[in-house]
């Protein structure tokens, strides 16, 4: 099984290309958890409340972990690297279980959305003005897990080609790794 995870700043189109690039390759979708996490709730969010929310990803990912269908693909909209960059962040700790779970090097790409996207406002998101520094640490962080990855950018139908290419290009990678 395939396991490739759309990273990024806010509003950079991961979900739009999750959606698309699931339905192009008929592969399984695991959604953004965080939005609908933070939208349900009638307060601020809290460090517990992210902390479930990577539990909740943790999760999502363990349903996956012993699928041995080469053939399989499946699309995260989001994984854990944007919570442990959260977490870092906006309380300035990063619980043992997510940089446990993120050393298991559980995703075979990352896709990394550039900020090159406008930014639309929405009640979730909150840094409109930083998608760079957050871009950049995504691209750290997913340095340190020493995972491919490639960058995603482009507008409309350029953007969704982009991606597509570079999961193709991946696949077809891995397929000839297995007749090496």
């Amino acid at each position: 099984m395939i396991k490739i995870a759309l990273t990024g700043p806010e509003s950079t189109g991961k979900t739009e290309l999750s959606l698309q690039l699931a339905e192009h390759f008929h592969a399984a979708l695991e959604p953004e958890l965080a939005r609908e996490y933070v939208e349900n709730l009638d307060r601020d969010y809290t460090f517990e409340d992210v902390c479930d929310i990577a539990r909740l990803q943790v999760e999502q990912e363990l349903k996956y972990e012993n699928i041995e269908d080469e053939n399989a693909l499946v699309i995260f909209d989001t994984d854990l690297i944007i919570t442990k960059v959260w977490l870092d962040y906006k309380f300035g700790y990063v619980p043992p279980f997510v940089t446990e779970r993120l050393s298991h090097r559980f995703m075979d790409l990352y896709l990394l959305c550039e900020p090159d996207l406008p930014w639309v406002p929405d009640p979730v998101r909150e840094h409109g003005d930083d998608r760079p520094f957050f871009y950049d640490w995504y691209e750290r962080e997913i340095i340190q897990l020493a995972t491919p990855y490639v960058k995603i950018s482009g507008t409309g139908d350029d953007r969704f080609v982009n991606a597509r290419q570079a999961v193709e290009d991946f696949i077809l990678a891995e397929k000839n790794k297995k007749i090496l």
